[in-house]
């Protein structure tokens, strides 16, 4: 007789949502549309998409396309995130039309397209602060006030203890999705709003098509019924640490991607970055050889679990902050990191052991004579394979790994030659190098 099984004691996946296919090894781009161009217009977008798709770029992420608010406002031009109307384009950008032609072009292209919505708080002057003020959280003086213990004074918080809020909010979400055929959103400061929204939010927008959700968070319980990628602010944290020679690679490895492969939801994606609007103070930094360490993060947050995020202005070697509230173009010049960049995503999208979230293999450590300053590590999915060692140093070193699982004919990624490995394997590294391993050979890289 056949044994009965209690459900009780079934493994249950954790995740319930789907990602659209074209998540599955995706690559993301954030784009300053004021700094973006001299224009700072959706116009002048669409003539370097030929260029962003040839690096690699998958997703382009647009930062808020709102009216931005007048009072209080910060700067001459005020901040993206203090949204004016949820239903308007900003008149900085273009025309209504100028952006629906944006998305059409990113489209054509091959492209997707993500929006930033801003669901915590407001301008001063949205119509919704006089036309519900009970939306709204209130101080102690029952008047409007900035996100609690935040000094923010050009937003006022929304209160989403209100229903009529909640479905306003969703089809405001809904409607750029619907009539503008936006791909998803990343979402500002995301864990600052309730879960229980997000999660019907999902719902509600898949109902109309597939979309990617990213939230500016860590919260791993947002993978469950709500966003497909969260941020990963603790590995850019640790990676700057290295870089400024104040942590060892054991910090990485122990106390973060140990965790990370033991409770972090494998279909989860987490977004890997060195660089982002608000996140940029790897330039300036006093040591010579921090241009170097850079590179060996950058070819970490690739080969690594998760999805890599480009800040419009990396690929030029933007060695600066660009302001937030005035005018301040990136400075486009031919710089080496778009050459860096095209190498690792034209492996990332070949090659499925560094596909994302579930569809990509896991990280399995390969262990070294120097684990205190260098990180080895193997992905693999479907036969496909990929080795990552990097000196996360700034020593010049010999350094042994035991390669005895992994023994076979490889491609370096970054020299094209092979490369036989047997059950040791010797490599003489400079400060910050990094060497890529692979197969099967893939002619077309």
């Amino acid at each position: 007789m056949e044994k009965k099984t209690d459900s009780r004691y079934h493994p249950e996946k954790y995740v319930k949502i789907t990602s659209p296919d074209w998540v599955k090894n995706a690559t993301l781009y954030e784009l300053n549309i004021r700094q973006f161009s001299d224009e700072g217009s959706f116009k002048a977008i669409e003539q370097q998409l030929p260029r962003l798709k040839k690096i690699g770029i998958d997703i382009i992420w647009l930062m808020p396309v709102h009216p931005i608010g007048e009072t209080h406002r910060k700067g001459s031009l005020g901040s993206y995130y203090s949204v004016k109307d949820y239903y308007g384009v900003s008149p900085e950008f273009g025309t209504e039309q100028d952006f629906r032609n944006l998305v059409s072009a990113i489209h054509q292209q091959g492209m997707y397209v993500i929006v930033d919505w801003v669901a915590n708080h407001t301008s001063w002057d949205n119509e919704i602060v006089a036309q519900h003020p009970e939306w709204y959280r209130k101080s102690r003086k029952d008047t409007f006030q900035s996100t609690r213990w935040r000094d923010y004074d050009d937003i006022i918080e929304l209160d989403y203890s209100h229903q009529e809020l909640r479905e306003y909010m969703t089809e405001a979400l809904k409607f750029w999705v619907r009539e503008y055929d936006i791909d998803g959103y990343r979402c500002d400061i995301a864990s600052f709003v309730p879960i229980d929204f997000w999660e019907n939010v999902r719902n509600e927008l898949d109902a109309i098509k597939p979309v990617f959700m990213l939230a500016e968070a860590e919260d791993r319980e947002l993978h469950r019924k709500a966003f497909d990628a969260t941020y990963n602010w603790t590995l850019w944290n640790i990676l700057h640490q290295i870089a400024l020679n104040e942590r060892s690679v054991k910090t990485l490895t122990e106390a973060y991607i140990a965790e990370h492969v033991s409770i972090f939801p494998k279909e989860g994606i987490r977004l890997n970055f060195i660089d982002n609007h608000d996140k940029n103070s790897w330039e300036g930094n006093p040591y010579s050889n921090f241009g170097d360490a850079l590179n060996a993060a950058t070819v970490f947050t690739v080969m690594m679990d998760g999805m890599p995020l480009v800040y419009n202005g990396q690929e030029a070697g933007q060695n600066r902050s660009l302001e937030f509230f005035e005018k301040d173009p990136v400075q486009w010049k031919p710089h080496e990191n778009e050459a860096l960049y095209t190498t690792l995503f034209m492996l990332k999208h070949k090659n499925q052991a560094l596909w994302n979230g579930g569809h990509g293999g896991e990280m399995v450590r390969i262990m070294n004579d120097r684990m205190e300053q260098v990180i080895s590590f193997v992905r693999e999915k479907n036969g496909d394979k990929v080795m990552t060692f990097i000196n996360f140093s700034k020593e010049p070193l010999i350094v042994q790994f035991d390669t005895s699982f992994d023994m076979g004919r490889y491609t370096n990624l970054f020299t094209g030659e092979y490369q036989g490995v047997s059950d040791t394997l010797i490599l003489t590294m400079d400060p910050w190098e990094y060497v890529v391993l692979y197969h099967p050979e893939q002619e077309e890289l």
